[in-house]
């Protein structure tokens, strides 16, 4: 078997008629009443193979069957239908406080967490202040772990999870929950396992973390996986096709709409209407309006966000010195970035329309449009500042 990982077929269901344990009484009940039990399909017919040492990132809308996918591969959960096949030793981390028992201190569920995943006792311990090191939790070791926050949780369980070298690494979102820290310190031990050749699968609502780490990105919707491929493309159909139509980015738009904008076009410097261009080009934002009655000085205004919100940029007609003496009925304005220097990514454009005064907003579409930009430099970073350098072989000074 050359691949870490075999999924065919694979589908999970679950009964969505009634809640609780079924007893014989709602067998007959049902029977009688002619009622069929209605069966939900998490996931149905996924199919795919996952490379030895690659790094998958698995990303979708909550209820898209993300997690069923990874609790199916880790085993935690039966299947339906279909079978997952993988080649080596397995570490999961998929749900906050799995494994852990309540009563019991941090220091006895490590030892419990790590029988669980087939580590010998006295392994364990042997690697027991390793394990506590990096967790960060020395003074909390051997307290119950029923007094622990969601925070703990997390840190105690990567630290148990990536401690036993495994061949193939599941996590789930719940890494969302550590801190800035801690989080720093778990992608520097995935970058670490991604060196030795591990094979890492990777639920995130964190894109910007899965375009870094990943080599490739499945896209989860309604149960099925509908596109694989480079992080970068897979997230912008992400955000493009479906994101913005199901709220998921809560795209807002209000105001009065006494002016109203009607229809926006991302240009590329060409004229051509596109959702890609590339950094240090020519963007161009054409923006059809309609104002319902005479309005005086008027300010037309846009901004940008990552795909995480992550505020880029913003500014105005009032701010570039460019006055609209009054609109009234249909019209156009158009906003040129030239070079455009935000560097590779996915981003949001935000369009506005308001009064001088800022004192009525007529019209704001927050995250409205979605577009790429593509940059063939290998410099880091959000954005470019231009920049220049002298070297002057002087120690004196």
């Amino acid at each position: 078997m050359n691949n870490a990982i075999e999924v065919r077929n694979l589908g999970k269901a679950y009964r969505a008629q009634g809640v609780g344990v079924p007893t014989l009484y709602k067998t007959i009940s049902r029977i009688i009443k002619r009622e069929s039990v209605e069966q939900f399909w998490a996931l149905r017919d996924v199919s795919f193979d996952i490379p030895k040492g690659a790094t998958i990132g698995v990303i979708g809308p909550n209820g898209s069957g993300k997690s069923s996918l990874l609790g199916l591969i880790a085993g935690t959960i039966t299947p339906t239908s279909g079978t997952v096949q993988t080649n080596g030793r397995i570490s999961s981390l998929l749900e906050l406080g799995a494994g852990f028992h309540p009563e019991l201190s941090g220091r006895e569920n490590v030892i419990l967490n790590a029988s669980i995943l087939g580590i010998p006792r006295e392994d364990v311990i042997k690697r027991m202040d390793h394990i506590i090191e990096f967790a960060g939790m020395e003074d909390f070791i051997d307290m119950p772990v029923k007094h622990y926050s969601s925070g703990m949780y997390v840190r105690l369980g990567f630290a148990v999870a990536v401690e036993i070298n495994p061949d193939i690494l599941l996590i789930d979102e719940v890494l969302a929950v550590g801190d800035i820290a801690f989080q720093t310190k778990c992608l520097q031990r995935i970058r670490a396992f991604q060196q030795k050749g591990k094979t890492l699968l990777l639920v995130s609502h964190a894109l910007d973390t899965v375009e870094q780490f990943c080599d490739e990105a499945l896209l989860v919707l309604n149960g099925k996986v509908a596109e694989r491929g480079p992080p970068r493309d897979v997230i912008f159909t992400y955000l493009k096709s479906y994101m913005l139509h199901i709220g998921m980015l809560r795209v807002e738009e209000f105001g009065t709409k006494q002016a109203e904008i009607k229809k926006a076009r991302l240009l590329d410097g060409e004229g051509n209407e596109t959702a890609t261009l590339k950094s240090g080009e020519v963007m161009r934002v054409e923006i059809e309006y309609h104002a319902k009655e005479r309005l005086e000085k008027p300010v037309f205004g846009f901004s940008i966000k990552t795909a995480n919100g992550v505020y880029i940029f913003g500014s105005n007609t009032q701010l570039e010195h460019c006055p609209i003496e009054a609109i009234e009925g249909e019209g156009r304005v158009s906003l040129t970035i030239d070079p455009l220097t935000l560097k590779g990514g996915n981003f949001f454009l935000s369009l506005s329309v308001h009064s001088w005064d800022h004192a009525v907003q007529y019209h704001r579409l927050e995250d409205w449009m979605a577009f790429r930009v593509l940059d063939d430099t290998n410099r880091p970073g959000m954005v470019h500042l231009s920049n220049s350098w002298e070297w002057h072989n002087d120690p004196a000074h």
